[in-house]
């Protein structure tokens, strides 16, 4: 059923880019893209409040102690609400300063993009009021609530971008009001889905403890300069591209990011599904428990991120061209590149939650947050030596390589993990599913050509065959069992 949310969400997200594309034209949408960027380039500040809460909520329900939880909670929005406080300062001192003084856009948008700025700013501070409701969702493992949200929140932004054709005005800014709007809405709907089911949730505890303090602020500290490097690899690219090149190069690497983080939603949401699972085990020091939701959970967000990237890597061009009314010229190999990448952090995923739950997060975020912000620096010297825009892509990719292996070196030394044995049970497999399912559909692709009967079969044999490999190459013998029972019961039912 998940599985099933999830495809609703990737389908709603993708044809709105598609809408939103097409009604503000490529000029526009890069301009959103880099205005807005200016915002979500601060998305590190709700990101660590995001890890570190959920880390607490699930540590907390771990070692079921009620009042730890409706302390950690009433700090929590304590944490946010200031924050919060924080960013709109930010904003409009040195955001709106650099807005104004330091992008490139063309003259007759700057006021249009001055006002989806400010909506901009808005939608941001309610996304970081929303945060804490959703990790509390999150910790309470009610996951059916956090995906309907998630695809009602979809369903209304699509119902906003269907307006955005008809109602008249300038459709760049009426795209941030609507988009403001939908934030305003969701916010509501998380609170009440919290007040209503979670008592926690119902009162304020100023029970806190110096402790307690001390330790989600450290937490939240670390976690929040790794998401910081995290933005300035996404968000502050963006903004040097847009110092380099036209708006339509930013709009490319706009769509290469969206698709990329869009198929990246059933991973990402597989992992959000065992976030609290891994911290519970740990705190509960269920050992086996926690090595085995870090060793199939790796290979698990890794495949639900490979069956979808291959056929898109393979057929991009056809892809591009049934979603996309105008395709930017460089968004066919920007979007490969970005996907490559992705899957590339997907399968890193939950040693990253794994580096969480012991809470020393310093040496963690410290060494990961540095190479990260190499990204940022290899690329401003390659572009300001002449290089082509999508060099960007090729540095974030050798350097996730690097991080991957920093990364399992570091979580073995924090939560006492073989590195061995992960490479053996998680990276040999999912090499195998790769090598496998490539080497199958490459040859299936040439013979067929170009069409959209081919690209049917082609999408088709890439998910049948990576996800027979993964059943054979990458599950062990107790998990396959799982699958098989699951299927068989599933069959029986129906014939039934």
């Amino acid at each position: 059923m998940l599985y099933i949310r999830q495809l609703i969400l990737l389908a709603a997200n993708l044809y709105i880019v598609r809408v939103v594309l097409d009604v503000l034209g490529v000029e526009d949408f890069g301009v959103y893209s880099v205005v807005a960027g200016i915002v979500t380039f601060c998305t590190f500040l709700s990101g660590s409040l995001g890890s570190a809460t959920q880390r607490y909520f699930s540590f907390a329900l771990g070692k079921k102690d009620r009042n730890l939880l409706s302390s950690t909670y009433s700090l929590t929005v304590f944490i946010y609400v200031s924050i919060a406080l924080f960013s709109l300062l930010l904003f409009q001192t040195l955001g709106l300063w650099y807005v104004e003084e330091k992008l490139l856009l063309p003259p007759e948008r700057i006021e249009a993009a001055f006002l989806v700025y400010q909506y901009s700013v808005a939608t941001f501070v309610l996304s970081i009021l929303t945060a804490p409701f959703i990790s509390i969702i999150i910790a309470h493992e009610d996951m059916h609530y956090f995906a309907s949200i998630s695809i009602l929140e979809a369903l209304i932004k699509l119902a906003a971008v269907f307006l955005l054709v008809y109602v008249p005005g300038d459709k760049l800014v009426l795209y941030s009001q609507f988009l403001l709007v939908v934030g305003l809405i969701t916010l509501s709907i998380y609170f009440v889905t919290c007040i209503y089911n979670y008592d926690e949730c119902r009162k304020i505890n100023f029970s806190w403890q110096k402790h307690q303090v001390k330790d989600m602020m450290s937490f939240v500290g670390w976690t929040m300069f790794g998401q910081f490097s995290t933005s300035i690899r996404v968000q502050a690219v963006t903004i040097l591209i847009n110092q380099y090149f036209n708006p339509a190069t930013v709009a490319a690497r706009a769509i290469a990011v969206t698709i990329a983080s869009k198929v990246n939603l059933f991973s990402n949401g597989f992992n959000t599904g065992i976030y609290p699972a891994i911290i519970k085990s740990y705190a509960s020091n269920e050992r086996k428990e926690f090595e085995s939701l870090i060793s199939n959970g790796s290979k698990l967000t890794f495949f639900l991120m490979w069956v979808f990237a291959l056929p898109l890597i393979i057929e991009m061009e056809v892809v591009l061209g049934i979603w996309l009314v105008d395709i930017p010229s460089e968004a066919i190999l920007f979007t490969r590149l970005a996907l490559i990448e992705a899957l590339i952090l997907s399968i890193s995923l939950p040693l990253a939650t794994a580096a969480r739950a012991p809470g020393k997060m310093r040496g963690y975020e410290l060494t990961l947050g540095i190479l990260q912000m190499f990204i940022f620096i290899f690329a401003y010297l390659l572009l300001s030596l002449g290089h082509p825009a999508f060099v960007v892509f090729i540095v974030a990719i050798i350097v996730n390589v690097v991080m991957f292996f920093v990364r399992l070196f570091l979580v073995s030394n924090l939560v006492n993990i073989s590195k061995r044995n992960f490479f053996l049970d998680v990276c040999k497999p999912m090499m195998l599913l790769v090598v496998t399912s490539t080497l199958f559909v490459i040859p299936v692709k040439l013979l067929l050509g170009h069409g959209y009967i081919p690209f049917i079969m082609v999408v088709f044999s890439s998910m049948a065959v990576s996800t027979v490999a993964m059943y054979f190459f990458g599950l062990d013998e107790v998990w396959r069992e799982k699958v098989k029972s699951f299927v068989l019961t599933k069959f029986k039912g129906k014939v039934a």
